[in-house]
């Protein structure tokens, strides 16, 4: 491990981003930026389709500048080394991940960051589901569910907060990833510990998309 290492954090908006963000704060780690890959578009996340503007309110909320690449899918995996060899020009050499499980996906990381000589660092990985969502809860992190699969979730679960009640009635539906690592949801984070400031979510509506319920948050304020 790099002594007292600047890094970059993979930057999605949801809680396992933030959560993953925490914990390599604690230990020790400087986050100098976050990275998040958008469309060609440039309005949504490539990740959980969050919009652009919002996921820069998360960064200016948290005091942490952050770094947006336009991609298509083919092209992601050679934008976003374009935007890590940026960062090692500043001295960046440490990457954090919010995987928790899915190999594949760690996978992925660990041959991309190797290529580009970055040490990719998982606060989260092979945590247990409940106890992560416990902790985030814990440690003072607010969020809602602004994504769901309709064929696990239906609409009246967006805007949902994740408190200890979202978790029991999750658990009592038996087929859901308690994390959503399965896309069964996705969250959007609003104030915690790392936050300077909060997000108040004013006007949103639900839209129904395919397979996907999905809560556009229209207007917000930033206190």
């Amino acid at each position: 491990m790099i002594k007292n290492p600047k890094a970059f954090c993979c930057w999605s908006g949801g809680k396992e981003s933030a959560l993953s963000l925490y914990r390599a704060k604690n230990s020790g780690i400087h986050i100098s930026c976050l990275i998040n890959m958008i469309s060609e578009n440039g309005k949504y996340s490539r990740s959980h389709g969050l919009s652009s503007e919002l996921l820069k309110l998360q960064a200016k909320a948290l005091g942490i500048s952050i770094v947006q690449r336009k991609t298509t899918w083919k092209t992601y995996e050679e934008e976003f080394k374009k935007a890590v060899l940026d960062f090692k020009r500043e001295d960046i050499r440490v990457g954090v991940f919010g995987d928790i499980d899915l190999q594949e996906h760690r996978d992925w990381v660990e041959r991309v960051c190797k290529e580009i000589g970055i040490q990719p660092i998982l606060p989260l990985w092979k945590r247990k589901r409940e106890n992560l969502l416990e902790e985030f809860i814990r440690v003072g992190f607010k969020a809602i569910v602004v994504a769901t699969n309709a064929q696990f979730l239906g609409e009246e679960w967006l805007g949902r907060k994740i408190n200890n009640r979202f978790i029991e009635d999750l658990k009592t539906l038996g087929n859901i990833d308690l994390c959503g690592e399965k896309g069964e949801f996705h969250t959007f984070v609003t104030s915690g510990p790392l936050f300077k400031k909060r997000i108040e979510i004013t006007k949103s509506r639900k839209r129904h998309n395919k397979e996907r319920w999905f809560l556009d948050i229209l207007e917000w304020r930033i206190v």
